[in-house]
C-alpha cells in the first residue's frame, strides 16, 4: 500500500506529514483520518516544537492548527515561509474561526490551503493529496535543475583542459620560427579569443561556486604602480593588434598599496578590457584611467582606488545599467540578441563587492560606455 501511495503521489518515498496542534484530541482525529492512507505521520504540540523538528522530520506537508498558545499557526507559517530551507513545503491551516478573516490572514502569511474544523475526512484526504502532488512536482523540478547544473559544471570543467592545450601550442608555434606581421596578427587573434573563452569558463565555475556559498577572497598588499606597469605591458599590444587604440591615464600617489586578491582582480580587469574590445570598431579607442590616493583619517569614506574602463562602442541603455551585472537578466538579454554583455560582468561585480567596493556603468557624454570600479 505504501509503495502504491508513493507512485500515486509522484514521490519516490513515503510522504511525510507533520501535524502541529496543541490539542491531543485534535491530533488524534487527524491521525485517524490520515493513517489508513499510508503516510508517515509526525506530531508537534506547539509552534516551537514544530520548528525544532523540521530538520529532523523533513516533512512534505504541514497541517497547522491556527489557534495555539505562544506561537499561532499563522505566526509559524510566516516564520517558515521566510526560510529558504522550508519555504517550499506546502502548508494547510486548520481553523475553527471565521473562514473569511482567517483566509486573508493565512494567505498573507503564505499558507497554501485551508480546512475548517470539524474536519471532513473526505475533504482532508483530498486536500492532502493535492498538496503532496504539488510538493512532488517541486521535488522533481529541483532534481532536474540539480542534474542540469551538475552536468553543466562537468562540461565546463572538461572543456578547460583541451583549451589550455590550445593556448600552449599557440604560444609554441609563435616561438618556433619568425612570423610575418600578418601571421603574428592572426596568432594574436587566436590567442586572444582562446584566452577569452578560457576566462569565460573560469567565470562560470566561479559563479557556480559562489552560489554554493559566499566568495572567499585572499587579499594581500598590491603595489599599484607595479600593477599598472604590468597591466599596460599586457594589454597595449593586444588592443593595438585589433586595430584599436589604447590609452592609459594614471594619477597614482607614490608607494601606494591596496589590499587586493590579485588573481581575481586581474581577471576582473581582463573581463572589462576584453568587453571593451568586443564593442570597439577599428580606429576607435579604449581608455583606462587609474587613480590611487593615500587617505587621511578624514577621507576614509573615499575610495582609495578608482578605475575607469572607457570604450567608444554603442553604449548601454540606461535601463540596462543594473541588469548587465545580474545573471538572470543577462541570460534574458542574450536570448534577445544583445551580445555585448556576458557573465563576465556578473563575475566582476561579485569580486569587487567581495573586496568591499562597487562597480557600475554609465554612458559617455559623446559615445560609448564607462565601467567604473571603486575600492
Amino acid at each position: 500500500m505504501n509503495h502504491l501511495l508513493s507512485k500515486e503521489e509522484g514521490l519516490t518515498r513515503i510522504p511525510r506529514i507533520l501535524i502541529v496542534d496543541d490539542d491531543r484530541l485534535a491530533r488524534d482525529i487527524l491521525e485517524a483520518v490520515l493513517y489508513p492512507e499510508g503516510y508517515e505521520l509526525h506530531f508537534a504540540s506547539s509552534g516551537s516544537d514544530a520548528l525544532n523538528r523540521m530538520q529532523e522530520v523533513a516533512p512534505d506537508l504541514l497541517l497547522l492548527d491556527v489557534m495555539m498558545p505562544h506561537m499561532t499557526g499563522i505566526e509559524l507559517c510566516q516564520h517558515l515561509k521566510k526560510s529558504t530551507k522550508f519555504q517550499h513545503i506546502p502548508i494547510i491551516l486548520v481553523t475553527a474561526l471565521d473562514a473569511t478573516e482567517e483566509l486573508v490572514r493565512g494567505l498573507n502569511a503564505g499558507a497554501d490551503e485551508f480546512i475548517s474544523k470539524p474536519v471532513n475526512s473526505h475533504e482532508l484526504r483530498a486536500r492532502v493529496r493535492s498538496m503532496l502532488r504539488i510538493k512532488a512536482q517541486y521535488d522533481k523540478l529541483q532534481d532536474t535543475l540539480q542534474f542540469r547544473d551538475s552536468l553543466s559544471k562537468l562540461i565546463v570543467h572538461d572543456m578547460r583542459n583541451p583549451l589550455a592545450v590550445i593556448l600552449i601550442y599557440v604560444q609554441l608555434l609563435k616561438r618556433k620560427e619568425p612570423l610575418t606581421p600578418e601571421q603574428g596578427k592572426y596568432f594574436e587573434f587566436i590567442h586572444s579569443e582562446a584566452q577569452q573563452l578560457s576566462n569565460f569558463l573560469d567565470d562560470i565555475l566561479m559563479l557556480a561556486k559562489f552560489e554554493d556559498g559566499p566568495l572567499v577572497i585572499t587579499c594581500k598588499e598590491v603595489d599599484i604602480n607595479k600593477f599598472i606597469a604590468e597591466f599596460e605591458q599586457q594589454y597595449r599590444a593586444l588592443v593595438n593588434s585589433q586595430e584599436v587604440n589604447f590609452e592609459l591615464i594614471q594619477s597614482v600617489d607614490r608607494s601606494i598599496t591596496v589590499q587586493l586578491d590579485l588573481n581575481l582582480f586581474q581577471r576582473v580587469m581582463d573581463n572589462l578590457v576584453l568587453n571593451a574590445l568586443k564593442v570597439s570598431v577599428p580606429n576607435s579607442k579604449i581608455t583606462v584611467r587609474i587613480e590611487a590616493k593615500h587617505q587621511s583619517s578624514a577621507q576614509t569614506t573615499l575610495p582609495r582606488l578608482r578605475i575607469n574602463v572607457i570604450d567608444e562602442g554603442i553604449g548601454i541603455p540606461p535601463e540596462d545599467w543594473e541588469r548587465v551585472f545580474d545573471k538572470n537578466a543577462i541570460i534574458a538579454m542574450k536570448q534577445a540578441g544583445q551580445n555585448q554583455v556576458g557573465l563576465g560582468l556578473v563575475f566582476c561585480r561579485m569580486v569587487i563587492e567581495a573586496h568591499g567596493g562597487r562597480i557600475f556603468v554609465r554612458n559617455n557624454p559623446t559615445q560609448g560606455a564607462t565601467f567604473t570600479i571603486e575600492i
